[in-house]
């Protein structure tokens, strides 16, 4: 059901799925609900998520009590190199 609802199956299989569902009115009516849902969200652009929105979150976070450490990974001049073994 799911490949139907996302337009992955090819168009006899399809056809087929949409023959079956005909005679039972639950199955087609859950075929369509399903088909026009994936559709809704696969057309919706989503949330855009803002350095703003990141310090808000942050800040209410923080206003419940919850220890957040947000970590960066360690530059790389703040390595030490190794000598070559030869």
């Amino acid at each position: 059901m799911d490949l139907y609802a996302g337009h992955e199956l090819p168009t006899e299989l399809e056809e087929q799925m949409e023959l079956a569902a005909y005679s039972e009115p639950d199955l087609n009516q859950d075929m369509t609900t399903l088909r026009r849902t994936v559709d809704m969200l696969q057309s919706d652009p989503g949330i855009e998520f803002t350095n703003e929105s990141y310090q808000r979150i942050l800040m209410r976070l923080y206003a419940q009590g919850a220890n957040v450490e947000t970590s960066a990974p360690t530059p790389t001049h703040f390595q030490y190199h190794l000598p070559m073994q030869g």
